[in-house]
């Protein structure tokens, strides 16, 4: 059976849409069936990293709903192989058919790929909710900034349900000169998060802009914040990586 793991944050701007893409196409090239799901109804934004959203005619709800099967909404990657693509409704008019309509989904995703990634919303509320409930495994992305540690903090009280070791956290955007001013380090980020460390991903001021032209997958090795996700994939898939020196 395959896993289920949300990409959760407490507020907006930490990355989680970028790590999110760039971690599924790690997954895949590590040579595993892959999907990545946008859980962000109304605010979707995961095809444009992925370069997909001229092949995007299904979402998630069409699914979980019965209008679609879940092999007719999935989108393949045309370049990367073993990625697939699921997106969230485009307006937040969009309901499931009954509760337990995302829950058989993620049911048969798990036997259809390996991993599936969820790209929640930023926040605490509906979209949180919608992409934890039957989620194995939720990966909470933070910054080193005050204000996303303390968000950081509440997103795992939420998270409480979860049993132990089955709650990631993954430092995004990471700024050595950052941390100098603020005179903290990632022992700082791991005590304030409450949570162990999944990984750290260096800034990358190139990484924008390829998401912006949908050119995740081409984004090369060469990449920090590319190398460090791939690490990252590596770590879910059992192996034991050694931490980025930043």
């Amino acid at each position: 059976m395959g896993q289920v793991i949300a990409i959760v944050s407490g507020k907006g701007g930490t990355g989680k849409t970028s790590f999110t893409a760039l971690t599924g196409v790690a997954l895949a090239t590590l040579g595993h069936k892959t999907l990545v799901l946008d859980g962000d109804v109304g605010l979707r934004d995961l095809d444009l990293a992925l370069g997909l959203t001229d092949r995007v005619l299904m979402d998630f709800s069409d699914v979980a709903a019965g209008r679609v099967s879940l092999d007719a909404a999935v989108v393949k990657h045309p370049r990367q192989e073993n990625l697939y693509f699921l997106t969230a409704p485009l307006t937040t008019e969009a309901q499931l058919s009954s509760p337990d309509g995302l829950r058989d989904l993620l049911d048969e995703v798990r036997e259809k790929f390996e991993y599936c990634l969820i790209d929640a919303g930023a926040g605490l509320g509906e979209s949180f909710r919608l992409t934890t409930a039957h989620a194995d495994r939720a990966i909470v992305i933070t910054t080193t900034e005050p204000s996303c540690l303390r968000d950081a903090q509440r997103t795992v009280m939420e998270l409480s349900e979860f049993p132990n070791g089955r709650v990631h956290l993954v430092v995004n955007r990471l700024r050595r000169r950052l941390l100098r001013s603020l005179r903290s380090n990632i022992d700082d980020a791991m005590d304030a998060a409450g949570l162990p460390l999944l990984g750290i991903v260096p800034e990358d001021d190139d990484l924008p802009a390829l998401m912006g032209k949908g050119e995740a997958d081409r984004f090369g090795y060469y990449s920090p914040a590319r190398r460090a996700c791939r690490n990252i994939a590596r770590r879910l898939c059992g192996e034991r990586v050694p931490l980025m020196r930043v």
